[in-house]
């Protein structure tokens, strides 16, 4: 019983197979029945076969117009392309197909065209000013069958115009145009007009059928009622942000130049944009700024200005000395000082070292120092004061001059014994600071140079170090010379001493004792003569 069962289903699925290898010879047209298609796109027919080996193909039209596009034959089916679609192709398409001697099929197709490109164009002429004429013009490109176009002029949601294009008896795509003109009112700028274009073919199927596009009425004006506002304020204080915005009434919206009106009475240009910033404000900043709102449309300049101050504490721009901070004594010096602030600042200058009223002193910007002395070399101070602080630079001023005030101190005297020590310094004043030499005058009456430095120490002193010695001090603007005597005493021994006074007290005693032997004799006698005569009684003893 399996066994028969199993030969039966053989026999049913080679049947089958059978069937399934003879097909009958058929065809179809892709896309199938009715083709609607936009002129300019690309259009492809396929006429496609099956149960024919070896099928031949044919294209043609009704009434045999041109094809109007290449056809491709392969094995089992056939191509139709139109690239682009034009007019030419709207027509029924006719596809046979030969299967060896005796068969034959065809099919047909209908190619319906439209055209509906793009969405119309608002062109509103001339440039919209309240109260005058204006016409709007809305095209529709490019479009068929014309006498299917419907166009309605719109502002807001108030039908302006309506037209429509059903006796066109145009063959070809075109560009319909629509044209209104009407007087706007202050009312309408900004309003929209809308241009709403309908390709009404009820039986045919496509999309979009409707296309819309709308334009605002944009009234040229102004510039006008143009201001400047100054962020934080028109008095920022110094090194704040500062800025400048400049804003006005205009459209289309204007150009905008800033400038400023330098000390020079020139102008300088700065930027164009609606916004001026300063990061950092400096008293630099400060002056006539100028916003100027230029509509290249309507040809209309507006010009709004502002002044800006900046406020702060002094800052000292220059302090110099001329004709230079370094001169030599007898010139002619100024000393200047210059500061920045608002508002202005008082300014001193003053000898730094000088107490309160008392040296060079000056309230202005300028100190004069008329052929000035190394009396009034160095530091001077520029001090800058206003309400909001004060300010201080310094400058050294350096006076060049020949050696002054040249002195000699000896230690410990002028007047030292033999063996000691005597140091003798030489100071003098001078800038540059003096070189010191010492010299000692010889016996011929010449100097002698012996030493350089301002100390001079002679130890162990000897009879013929006594002498003058001479200082001098000297620099490139002159020299100075001062002069000591150096005096030394002799020094006795004990041993030595005694000697010449045991000779002298012989001498003396020798001398003496005949001498008072006379006297007394000579008294004598006069005592009994009456009389004292030494000249006589000198004679007497002769």
């Amino acid at each position: 019983m399996l066994k028969q069962m199993g030969r039966i289903s053989q026999a049913v699925l080679m049947i089958l197979c059978a069937l399934m290898t003879v097909k009958a010879f058929e065809m179809e047209i892709i896309p199938a029945n009715r083709i609607v298609a936009q002129i300019g796109e690309t259009l492809m027919l396929t006429c496609n076969t099956t149960g024919c080996a070896s099928p031949r193909f044919s294209w043609r039209t009704q009434m045999d117009n041109p094809l109007g596009g290449t056809v491709n034959h392969n094995r089992t089916y056939s191509t139709l392309a139109m690239n682009p679609v034009s007019i030419l192709n709207s027509h029924d398409y006719l596809c046979t197909v030969f299967c060896g001697e005796k068969e034959k099929k065809e099919k047909s197709i209908k190619v319906e065209l439209y055209s509906f490109p793009s969405d119309p164009i608002i062109e509103i002429s001339p440039s919209l000013v309240a109260g005058e004429p204006v016409t709007v013009t809305c095209k529709i490109p490019d479009v068929y069958p014309s006498d299917h176009l419907e166009v309605i002029l719109k502002k807001e949601e108030h039908v302006l115009h309506e037209k429509n294009f059903f006796e066109d008896d145009s063959t070809n795509t075109e560009t319909k145009t629509v044209i209104y003109s009407f007087n706007p009112t202050a009312e309408d700028i900004g309003k929209e007009i809308t241009c709403v274009a309908k390709l009404l073919i009820t039986n045919m199927d496509f999309e979009p059928k409707e296309r819309v596009t709308s334009q605002k009425l944009n009234a040229k004006f102004g510039p006008q009622n143009t201001i400047i506002s100054a962020s934080p304020s028109n008095s920022p204080m110094e090194g704040e942000p500062l800025k400048l915005t400049c804003v006005t009434e205009s459209n289309p919206p204007p150009q905008i130049v800033w400038r400023k009106h330098l000390a020079d009475e020139s102008i300088q240009h700065l930027v164009e944009n609606n916004v001026l910033s300063i990061p950092h404000a400096r008293f630099t900043d400060s002056g006539l700024y100028i916003c100027e709102a230029i509509n290249l449309v309507t040809n209309k300049t507006e010009e709004a200005t502002v002044d800006i101050v900046i406020q702060g504490a002094p800052h000292i721009a220059e302090l110099s000395i001329e004709p230079s901070t370094t001169v030599q004594e007898g010139e002619n010096v100024s000393i200047q000082c210059s500061a920045e602030s608002n508002p202005p600042p008082k300014i001193i200058l003053r000898r730094k070292s000088d107490s309160a009223g008392m040296g060079p002193y000056s309230e202005g910007g300028i100190l004069l120092l008329p052929s000035v002395t190394f009396l009034n070399g160095g530091d001077y101070e520029c001090v800058a004061e206003n309400k909001f602080g004060k300010r201080k630079r310094e400058i050294t001023f350096n006076v060049e001059y020949g050696p002054k005030n040249t002195m000699i101190s000896v230690i410990p005297a002028t007047v030292v014994k033999e063996g000691e020590t005597v140091t003798m310094t030489c100071i003098s004043s001078g800038n540059p600071a003096p070189v010191i030499s010492w010299k000692k005058k010889a016996a011929t009456g010449e100097s002698e140079k012996i030493f350089q430095d301002a100390t001079l120490t002679i130890q162990n002193i000897k009879s013929h170090d006594l002498g003058l010695y001479e200082c001098e001090a000297y620099n490139q603007f002159g020299k100075e010379e001062k002069s000591v005597k150096l005096l030394v005493q002799g020094r006795l021994e004990k041993p030595d001493q005694m000697i010449p006074l045991i000779i002298a007290f012989s001498c003396v005693t020798a001398v003496a004792v005949p001498v008072v032997a006379i006297l007394v004799y000579v008294s004598r006698r006069a005592k009994i003569n009456g009389s004292y005569s030494l000249v006589k009684a000198l004679r007497l003893k002769v």
